[in-house]
């Protein structure tokens, strides 16, 4: 789906910097300081600061029971925070109702009045606020074209697929032109095919609109492609927000390393680090592990080495420079998933490592298979070493 043309009343003022996260001269559209949310005793909510700002689409994502529905509905008005404060374009929204804040949300379950045709359900805000009919009218119109929904007005939602309901409860959510969407979990009832074409179609709207999407999801590759930037959160703390690029090639913890993608983990000591690499000699893995980007270490200092599998070579020969970041170990296992291969190669030390090689090839005959001895190695650049 191509983002459609925008219509001169759903415009946006201006587009912002790409990046205004880095701009210190940027106002964040939502501030959230040292909040903290408790239930009976349980903090769901654990001293949270966040700065989101205007046309980002933000993901909050984490496992069940982290904290990210709970932030969502205190955003939306829903809950009220325990302590902290949360500002929305420079409005402390301690005291405003859900119904008076500049913020929708729209459901995972779509909540669609099955009596109701399409346009009716679209318009059902305007029509509660008294807006004029023709306005009402025009509104919808517009707003049906941008989810291409145009020919399917006088449909009721038992006549619609899924996608078509999501693009239905997304036009009702964004009719009254909110700053602010919310986005529970919104496309888990779809199939994965389906799921992954409305992404796209998700960020399209919103790069058109230029409105700000704050989305809850514990799907990781959902998180990684729509959004700007993404708060990774654990026990109801954010541990670590970034660019979906920065959080995949630099976590933080070894918790975010494993919970975004594969990755094999080595443990170690340090032996050497300096402002531009880090050394760790590992047992597990049998090799000592280099990386061309610092840390904050010293010698003798517990070490993990993560390293994404597809950024290890697999072959029956060893690299011409075998002194760091090589191992061998034979192939005890083979997924072949159609665009790539998953090897699972037990080391001599009996660690595991997964390692993903693209098919270029149509495998009439494998290059490598089972119970072959090979050799693993990466660049320095592949790996990040943590603390913790």
């Amino acid at each position: 789906m191509t983002a459609p043309d925008l219509p001169a009343a759903l415009a946006p003022d201006a587009r912002l910097p790409a990046e205004p996260w880095n701009d210190p001269k940027a106002t964040p559209l939502i501030k959230i300081r040292n909040v903290i949310k408790r239930f009976d005793g349980f903090v769901a909510v654990d001293d949270v600061w966040l700065d989101i700002y205007k046309g980002e689409f933000f993901s909050l994502l984490g496992p069940s029971g982290c904290g990210k529905t709970t932030l969502l509905r205190l955003l939306a008005g829903f809950e009220q925070p325990t302590s902290g404060t949360i500002e929305i374009d420079g409005v402390d929204m301690a005291d405003v109702p859900p119904h008076r804040r500049p913020v929708n949300m729209m459901f995972q379950s779509y909540a669609l009045f099955p009596h109701m045709t399409v346009e009716q359900n679209v318009g059902f805000g305007l029509k509660q606020e008294h807006v004029p009919r023709r306005e009402i009218s025009r509104r919808v119109g517009e707003m049906l074209e941008l989810v291409q929904l145009a020919d399917l007005g006088r449909r009721r939602p038992h006549q619609l697929s899924g996608g078509q309901k999501q693009r239905v409860a997304l036009a009702r959510a964004l009719i009254k032109r909110p700053k602010l969407l919310l986005l529970d979990e919104p496309l888990g009832a779809l199939d994965r095919r389906l799921r992954e074409q409305t992404q796209f179609e998700l960020v399209n709207i919103q790069e058109t609109l230029g409105l700000t999407f704050i989305i809850v999801t514990h799907d990781q590759d959902e998180a990684m492609t729509v959004s700007t930037r993404i708060a990774i959160m654990d026990r109801g703390r954010t541990v670590q927000v970034g660019t979906p690029g920065e959080i995949y090639e630099y976590p933080n913890s070894l918790y975010v390393a494993g919970f975004v993608g594969d990755v094999n983990v080595f443990e170690g000591r340090v032996v050497e680090a300096g402002k531009d690499h880090v050394t760790v000699r590992s047992p597990e893995s049998g090799c000592d592990i280099y990386t061309d980007r610092g840390i904050d270490a010293v010698p003798g200092q517990e070490a993990y080495a993560a390293i994404r599998p597809e950024k290890i070579e697999i072959g029956k020969a060893p690299p011409a420079d075998a002194r760091f970041n090589c191992v061998t170990g034979r192939v005890f296992d083979i997924a072949y998933l159609g665009s790539l291969s998953t090897y699972h190669v037990r080391l001599a030390t009996g660690e595991v490592v997964k390692v993903s090689a693209a098919n270029r090839s149509r495998l009439v005959e494998r290059p490598i298979t089972w119970e072959d001895q090979v050799w693993l190695w990466w660049p320095p650049s592949a790996s990040v070493v943590l603390l913790s």
